[in-house]
């Protein structure tokens, strides 16, 4: 009987994460499976684009997968698209994960309007969006770039506390966790104990995570490379964008245990949280929208003519035999 490890990974970014996650998602389950995880979380920045065949691959090598996405939430409104002092201008991050299906929807809900109404850097939805659509969703506080770290490091502590109590009034105290992470960078170390110290004094849970990135430690400097594509810089370039150090991969749970050493509920929790994380999607189904026809249309095929004649009447002005005969093409 396979024996699974008492840690899940619930912070993690695929190839989907584009031109930032080095892990490709085949060879990451493979990883996953034999360090005996039972389950395993995506993540990507600001979308869902690996969402299904994590799922499917996932539950194939026999893992249970973790739906969700690292969201990029803006200082105001989604629609406010000018930078904002104090803040990062893509917005601080937050760790989203499905519950059940309702949950799910609401991720999709949430990455869709962060690319049609929020985009500004990067996808971005605001805190309307999440308290629309928090049904079904656990709420982790994310990295040194989630509103909590952020304001921590900027000594606006009692920010860092009311914005704490948001998301936990949002999700609801059981559903949202502050996240404490180690990879040896000194921001983390000086925020970490104030993390825990506002979890502990407030009720709330903790959560601890890896921020993975790539999959073995040594591939480290291909993902340095990987940014310096996704920026446009040269690897010498002092002034570009790099993460500190070799730690974003995924680590072993004896490695994770001997980081959290102090804060052992930290490591639990990932075990409650991939228990209660219980999404089924249904495959093999289209999901098509119904749409009522307007009037004077027999079929969709008509209308669809329509539109697009009206299209090119607009683009085009004259319609010529050669554009004629290329709108029946495409349309047939």
């Amino acid at each position: 009987m396979k024996k699974y490890a008492d840690f899940v990974h619930l912070h993690n970014h695929t190839q989907f994460s584009l031109l930032d996650g080095a892990c490709r998602i085949d060879p990451f389950i493979e990883l996953a499976g034999k360090l005996r995880f039972p389950a395993l979380a995506i993540t990507d920045h600001g979308n869902m684009f690996g969402a299904v065949e994590f799922y499917k691959k996932a539950r194939k090598a026999g893992i249970k997968p973790i739906i969700g996405c690292e969201a990029y939430v803006a200082p105001r409104s989604r629609t406010h698209k000018e930078p904002v002092s104090g803040y990062p201008n893509q917005g601080n991050h937050l760790i989203l994960l499905a519950r059940n299906e309702t949950g799910y929807h609401n991720l999709i809900e949430l990455a869709s309007s962060g690319y049609t109404e929020g985009f500004y850097h990067r996808p971005r939805i605001d805190k309307e969006l999440l308290k629309q659509h928090a049904d079904g969703l656990i709420c982790t506080s994310a990295c040194l770039q989630g509103e909590v770290a952020y304001t921590m490091l900027r000594n606006r502590d009692e920010e860092a506390r009311r914005v704490a109590h948001e998301f936990a009034d949002m999700f609801g105290k059981e559903n949202f966790f502050l996240e404490i992470q180690n990879h040896g960078i000194d921001a983390e170390d000086q925020v970490r104990d104030r993390i825990v110290k506002l979890a502990r004094e407030s009720g709330l849970n903790l959560v601890a995570t890896n921020d993975c990135h790539y999959l073995q430690q040594d591939h480290a400097e291909a993902h340095d490379a990987l940014l310096c594509i996704q920026t446009g810089k040269l690897l010498t370039d002092p002034d570009r964008l790099k993460y500190h150090g070799d730690q974003l991969y995924l680590k072993t749970t004896e490695e994770m245990k001997e980081l959290f050493a102090a804060y052992p509920e930290a490591i639990e929790n990932t075990l409650r949280i991939a228990e209660r994380c219980n999404v089924e999607i249904e495959l093999g189904k289209l999901h098509l929208p119904h749409f009522p026809l307007p009037k004077n249309f027999d079929n969709l095929d008509s209308f669809l003519a329509y539109k697009a004649e009206k299209g090119l009447s607009q683009r085009f002005g004259k319609i010529t035999p050669g554009v004629r005969e290329r709108l029946e093409y495409e349309l047939g």
